[in-house]
């Protein structure tokens, strides 16, 4: 505690809490790079591998601001705990929750969401969806609005098998507005692949507007699930991959199909002005691949690409990933494993 240079009063007044949740079996990478970021951590496994109490010694205003100054990969979505509720039972632990969120004069008036979440051994036996609606029935005398999305104020409780985890926060606190940042869709009638999920999260997550690209090279297409959300979005898509792409797409007016390897095609010097690769590769191949080809992405554009993380060292391998890129006219954007990857992150980059 010596490298924060206050005492052990001072450090007690100063511990914060809050609940960090992680894609499952990514929580030990969460917690390195909290280590990386605070110093000191303390941290209490709610839901193993992916869920885990945090303890600090900074404000909660302060640790919202350096994590949104240097946003995390692993870490998926933090919540503050400004009330612990130790219960026996679920309906003592209600009424005080209640009573907490009655004297919360930010709420009154406001909208709130209120994303309620549980372990598996918890003191609800119910879903997480209908502890949600009996909360609710809890807070009625609350003079405020309850929305899912876009609200005011994010009230978060987290029911464990002993505790009730609760606090208030701003949407833009929470890296994510989605409950756990666990960022839902639903699967469209025809749907090729669940692998539009990850451009639809990345559109919300990086905040791109995928209407404004004009001419985009999906690297390695097959089936065609980007390729599909890419046009949908009005862009003219060249999808190159060997194996075949989904019949639905096959002569759509604004795509090109390119039956060949990537690494045996040519095109023009600044064609593109978006670039998107999602392959099963190994990192150090999807690489090789898109630096070779971004000579045809033009100076401004965008690059969209996955990284399968194929080893136990992931914080290594992602930083080469990068160094690698960024030697090639390439700056990060984002780094972030999005709730729709899986053993892989999402990098959005943009030439200059």
């Amino acid at each position: 505690m010596d490298e924060f240079n206050v005492n052990e009063e001072e450090i007690q007044e100063q511990q914060t809490r809050f609940i960090c949740t992680a894609n499952h079996g990514f929580a030990p990478f969460a917690q390195e790079e909290l280590r990386r970021l605070f110093g000191s951590v303390k941290s209490t496994v709610l839901v193993s591998g992916e869920v885990f109490l945090v303890s600090v010694a900074y404000t909660w205003n302060e640790v919202a601001a350096m994590i949104a100054k240097q946003p995390p990969i692993f870490v998926r979505h933090i919540q503050p705990v400004d009330i612990e509720i130790s219960a026996e039972e679920l309906s003592s632990g209600l009424n005080e929750l209640k009573l907490y969120v009655l004297d919360k004069k930010e709420l009154q008036g406001a909208t709130v969401s209120l994303q309620v979440r549980k372990s598996e051994q918890s003191l609800s036996e119910v879903s997480a969806g209908a502890l949600r609606e009996q909360i609710l029935v809890e807070l009625q005398d609350l003079q405020a609005e309850f929305i899912v999305q876009n609200a005011d104020w994010i009230l978060s409780v987290f029911v464990s098998s002993d505790h009730i985890y609760a606090g208030v926060s701003l949407p833009q606190d929470n890296l994510s507005d989605w409950s756990g940042g666990a960022v839902r869709f639903q699967r469209e009638e025809g749907q090729i692949s669940r692998a539009k999920f990850k451009l639809l999260e990345a559109e919300k997550s990086f905040g791109i507007d995928f209407t404004a690209f004009r001419h985009a090279l999906d690297i390695g297409a097959a089936p065609g699930g980007w390729t599909s959300f890419l046009l949908q979005r009005g862009i003219h898509v060249t999808a190159v991959d060997p194996a075949k792409m989904h019949e639905s797409l096959v002569g759509h007016p604004q795509l090109k199909i390119m039956r060949k390897n990537a690494s045996g095609v040519r095109f023009r010097d600044n064609q593109f002005d978006l670039l998107v690769c999602d392959m099963s590769w190994s990192p150090k191949q999807m690489v090789k691949l898109v630096k070779d080809l971004l000579y045809c992405l033009s100076p401004g554009g965008t690059a969209i690409v996955t990284v399968k993380l194929m080893h136990k060292k992931p914080m290594a391998l992602i930083k080469e990933v990068i160094a690698s890129l960024e030697e090639d006219q390439m700056q990060l954007q984002y780094a972030k494993q999005l709730f729709h990857n899986r053993d892989e992150i999402t990098l959005h980059m943009i030439k200059y």
